[in-house]
């Protein structure tokens, strides 16, 4: 069940027919599309939208991603997209949660590494994004 004292942000998503796969279900590569789609429209509400990154010098890409899936969607199905970020020295880590809208369950849970590299493919510690989203850091998820 969503414990909703523990998200930053939260955005509703419908299920589209189109992302579904030959058993009806959501296929698990879309999930990778909600994620995404979660954490750019966060950074939108912070203000920071996100090819603004860029256009400054940052290139923020995943690093990595773990993602454990638990009760597929289907068709007709809405769900709530959930994050909490920390920082750990250059990396922002997202901790992102689906679950089903109305029941509740946890559909997916992942845990996404994000670095910014700069135009010439160094890594950058990203302070100045770090700067503009310090309240939520040290805060417990």
């Amino acid at each position: 069940m969503m414990n909703q004292d523990k998200y930053f942000f939260t955005l509703e998503i419908a299920v589209r027919d189109y992302e579904l796969d030959s058993e009806g279900i959501v296929n698990n590569a879309i999930y990778l599309h909600y994620l995404e789609h979660t954490r750019h429209a966060f950074v939108k509400q912070e203000g920071i939208p996100f090819g603004s990154l860029t256009s400054e010098g940052l290139v923020p890409v995943v690093r990595r991603m773990t993602i454990d899936y638990h009760v597929p969607l289907r068709s007709g199905d809405v769900m709530l997209s959930a994050l909490w970020i920390e920082r750990e020295g250059a990396r922002f880590i997202f901790h992102q949660d689906i679950f089903k809208k109305g029941s509740g369950e946890l559909v997916v849970s992942a845990v996404v590494t994000i670095v910014c590299m700069e135009q010439n493919g160094r890594i950058n510690r990203g302070d100045d994004l770090a700067a503009r989203l310090a309240k939520y850091f040290g805060q417990n998820g």
